[in-house]
């Protein structure tokens, strides 16, 4: 991707987002969505050379959110404990389908979606493919989140059609580095002597990819998108179970 864009990254203050919005200020002009309510979360963006700007992607108010920018890089997702079916459908698929509409001029849009869109296969330890049949696994930590980014590629998918905005679904695995991530979290849970809940059945086989090669692979993805959407599973080379990285932790 050309240096010298002008990119919205959401989800600035997440795991994900702010190491990404680091590495693509250093050529562009990034700027970062998010509610900035925890304190110094502005200043923390200010110092990576984002501009930040407050908005409420589940409600639509974009308060002073430009409309111009070349590129979308959207990690924001609610990831809420309880069933609240309602809120997740609006917070990871209309506010998808909003922004696209808000940001309709992009050259292309980077949508972050999960590898738990899939349908559980009877062999814990199959590989997805992109065409696999998509469903419901119910994440142990977050029981709406599959259903809603399920919902979330669908809206997705049918913006980049009726815009004619170049699209990328990008179906993250776990992810993990400096920030955290899924194993980080379990490595917590085995230190505060806390049960680590994982689906059934076992085994719980991931392919997990590091922030560096996520860092590494925004452009690409973005270079990649296209109308109809392109779909693809974004994960690391390896597979490794849940219970053997937490036998090890």
């Amino acid at each position: 991707m050309s240096s010298d864009r002008k990119i919205l990254v959401t989800g600035l203050t997440g795991q994900i987002g702010h190491p990404v919005a680091r590495i693509l200020a250093q050529d562009n002009e990034v700027w970062g969505a998010a509610r900035f309510s925890a304190d110094g979360s502005r200043e923390r963006a200010e110092s990576i050379g984002v501009t930040p700007v407050t908005v409420d992607l589940e409600t639509g108010d974009y308060g002073s959110l430009p409309d111009d920018f070349t590129h979308v890089v959207h990690f924001a997702a609610w990831m809420g404990p309880r069933p609240d079916h309602d809120r997740a459908l609006r917070a990871n698929a209309e506010a998808t389908g909003l922004l696209m509409q808000h940001c309709r001029s992009a050259e292309a849009f980077l949508v972050a979606s999960t590898n738990s869109v899939y349908r559980p296969n009877d062999d814990p330890m199959h590989q997805y493919v992109e065409g696999d049949p998509l469903g419901d696994p119910t994440s142990p930590f977050s029981p709406t989140y599959s259903m809603s980014k399920n919902a979330q590629e669908a809206v997705a998918r049918t913006m980049a059609r009726h815009l004619g905005l170049p699209t990328t679904i990008a179906r993250i695995n776990a992810s993990y580095g400096p920030g955290g991530g899924l194993p980080a979290y379990h490595l917590d849970s085995v230190v505060a002597g806390e049960t680590v809940k994982l689906r059934a059945p076992a085994p719980s086989p991931y392919s997990p990819i590091h922030q560096d090669d996520l860092d590494a692979q925004v452009a690409p993805m973005l270079e990649a998108a296209a109308v109809p959407a392109t779909v693809v599973n974004w994960g690391g080379d390896e597979t490794v179970t849940a219970e053997d990285w937490c036998s090890y932790f």
